[in-house]
């Protein structure tokens, strides 16, 4: 991951309220220095017409409000109608509703009835001539149609949080949003859209596995698990491995020998770094297995990632970190710029580490580990009992008892569980960041190990950054806190955003689509929503 992923929180354009507030937004004042004489379009309706609409729509509170600011806001005028017919803006909103449709699959938003005449008034052929009724019926449809439009192509239609998703979901003003969008008459709609950067390139690429999916995919390669090729070998395989990655245009290449050329180890470390495997340049079976994914599943798991990032909040100013948990990487970033990353290690499977935001607020030296009961129940304490010297062997102690089990912590030291040092953000989850003694996971493709917690590659160079204007905690100083025999809390002056994400499928900063395991199963949810 890269800046790209960096859009997933920056980037945005953020509006002033959500879904779940949107009925208790104020109704504006009516804006009467809006008069025919300066008005985009000669066309008014009255305050009872839109009443009439919102009651024989049985519009909901939420939509009333919206309906009446936004005409209120115009002193009632015409949006997508002028006196000499249909509007430009009304034109490249049909296009962008269609064009959302198509490529998501979204038909909540197609409407029998509103399409056929949307689509006839648009036919530059047709002479079609609509009485004022129906040009007054159809404003108002339309109107309401781009604010269910907004909420499903910028605000998301899953509810996050049934899907374990605990960051505050991005905030859309659909009126502000459609205001914007007439004031531009439809156009340069590229800066209008509510979406980040990383959305837009996923978006493509998912337009791109459109056209690999209507050309018939690709075919599944045959080989055998336990054989691994490299530069110089011959065999079919190599050959099959060429012709897939050519049909995704991930080889530019025209060669289909069965021959392993120096310029397909390239190639191949490229493909092995989308799929977060180790870059050295050999076919494996866990290779093979990524790209016999078929191009459909891709493209419902780029469907899903892109419903995620509509869910995305604005990112706060300054520093942020963000762990992407299928990525098993960190990203620190400072005013929207990646600083740097590092591998990480998170939740296994009945331990998931929580999708949350917090504030980290406290670095702690040197450590002691308050040992959670449930390991102590179901680990500690059968092996106290196995060896009554397990205690001591293992730098633990015992300091009191709570609902009927022993509470146990775990010394300073290098053997210590949470390592030299950790890093709180105070939460419900109870959920840091910390270092460890096992060092050897890091260098695994899969890193779900731990009981929940974040376990860092490079916990010094974070606690070195996160200290650097607070001048008296020198590199040197740092190192001495953290092999010291005693816990040193340290408070941050300004708190730091801390962001914990689930994302299987994104465009880094090289233009590389990359696709991530759903080790949690999270897609899986989404899907059961989105694709019902």
């Amino acid at each position: 991951m890269n800046k790209y992923l960096q859009a997933v929180v920056i980037v945005l354009i953020v509006f002033t309220s959500c879904r779940a507030q949107q009925s208790k937004v104020k109704e504006v004042q009516r804006d009467t220095t809006i008069t025919p004489a300066t008005s985009f379009s000669k066309l008014f309706l009255d305050s009872t017409t839109l009443e009439k609409f919102i009651k024989d729509q049985n519009a909901s509170d939420s939509d009333a409000v919206k309906l009446r600011n936004f005409y209120k806001s115009r002193n009632y005028q015409y949006a997508w109608f002028t006196e000499d017919g249909i509007a430009e803006q009304t034109r490249a909103f049909w296009n962008l509703h269609n064009n959302y449709i198509s490529n998501f699959g979204d038909t909540a938003l197609r409407f029998k009835n509103l399409h056929h005449e949307i689509d006839t008034l648009l036919n530059e052929d047709s002479t079609l001539k609509i009485s004022p009724q129906q040009t007054l019926q159809t404003e108002l449809e339309l109107t309401k149609h781009f604010f269910e439009y907004s909420k499903h192509a910028y605000a998301g239609k899953v509810n996050s949080k049934d899907l374990e998703w605990f960051i505050p979901r991005k905030k859309i003003d659909a009126v502000v949003l459609l205001d914007s969008f007439i004031a531009r008459d439809g156009k340069n709609l590229e800066g209008w859209e509510p979406v980040n950067v990383y959305y837009q390139h996923l978006k493509q690429e998912l337009l791109h596995y459109y056209t690999i999916e209507k050309s018939g995919g690709w075919k599944a390669i045959e080989s055998d698990k336990s054989k691994k090729y490299k530069r110089g070998d011959s065999a079919l395989v190599i050959k099959q491995v060429k012709q897939r990655l050519q049909i995704s245009g991930d080889d530019k290449s025209t060669d289909t020998s069965a021959y392993y050329k120096s310029e397909l180890e390239l190639v191949i470390q490229r493909m092995q770094k989308s799929f977060g495997l180790k870059e050295d340049g050999i076919i494996t079976a866990s290779l093979i297995t990524a790209l016999n994914v078929p191009v459909t599943e891709r493209i419902r798991q780029m469907l899903i990632n892109l419903e995620r990032m509509r869910w995305i909040p604005q990112q706060p100013p300054g520093n942020l970190l963000l762990v992407n948990i299928p990525e098993f990487r960190l990203h620190v970033f400072d005013s929207g710029k990646k600083q740097f990353s590092m591998n990480v290690v998170v939740g296994k499977d009945g331990h998931s580490t929580v999708i949350f935001t917090d504030q980290l607020k406290y670095v702690v030296f040197s450590p002691y580990w308050n040992v959670p009961s449930s390991i102590v129940k179901n680990e500690i304490l059968p092996a106290m009992r196995r060896n009554s010297n397990y205690l001591a062997k293992n730098n633990m102690e015992q300091t009191g008892t709570s609902n009927g089990l022993p509470v146990i912590r775990q010394k300073p030291g290098g053997d210590n569980s949470l390592g030299r040092v950790k890093f709180i953000f105070p939460n419900s989850y109870n959920i840091y960041f910390h270092d460890t003694p096992a060092k050897s996971l890091f260098n695994e493709s899969n890193r779900a190990f731990s009981h929940g917690c974040i376990r860092l590659a490079e916990p010094l160079k974070l606690a070195e950054y996160l200290l650097r204007d607070q001048p008296e905690w020198t590199p040197e100083k740092i190192k001495e806190a953290m092999n010291a025999s005693k816990e040193n809390w340290v408070t941050l002056k300004k708190p730091v955003p801390v962001f914990i994400s689930y994302f299987t499928a994104w465009v880094d900063s090289e233009g590389l689509l990359n696709f991530r395991t759903d080790i949690y199963g999270h897609d899986k949810g989404i899907a059961a929503h989105l694709f019902e």
